[in-house]
């Protein structure tokens, strides 16, 4: 029995659909679908930041954006690697979804040769629904079977 993993993904939440093979089709039964929040903040108000001398009481134009960064980089980081938890027993991965949520997540799994390997294809996709997320995986890996 194969179990193929279709990732739909942006920088907010993921949804992995798990497809099981085993009688020659993919049922109802041999799927299950997981969505996964990301917890990245999206604006946050660091301490820090400076004045202009023309307006003392003005608003702060000088924020710490590295602090800010980093720590963005981190939780999404975290993400990722919560998601690659998932997948480690996969024997084929799809990735798609909108901007570079899907682009950072196979840079991540590419540090992991083994897994490296499985993914068969990361290409763009518009914002979905769970049910058109788990149709386009079914049809991705119907020439699998």
């Amino acid at each position: 029995m194969k179990k193929y993993v279709g990732i739909w993904l942006d920088h907010r939440k993921a949804f992995l659909v798990y497809l099981n093979t085993g009688r020659n089709t993919f049922d109802e039964e041999s799927q299950s679908v997981e969505r996964i929040e990301s917890d990245v903040e999206r604006k946050v108000r660091l301490s820090g930041g400076s004045r202009s001398r023309k307006t003392p009481y003005g608003p702060q134009e000088i924020a710490v954006d590295g602090k800010l960064e980093d720590r963005i980089k981190r939780q999404l980081r975290q993400y990722y690697q919560g998601i690659i938890k998932k997948i480690e027993d996969a024997d084929r991965i799809y990735i798609f979804g909108p901007g570079e949520a899907k682009v950072e997540l196979k840079k991540e799994i590419e540090k992991i040769k083994e897994l490296a390997v499985k993914v068969k294809k990361v290409e763009s996709a518009d914002k979905m629904t769970q049910r058109q997320v788990v149709a386009k995986v079914r049809t991705f890996f119907k020439p699998y079977l």
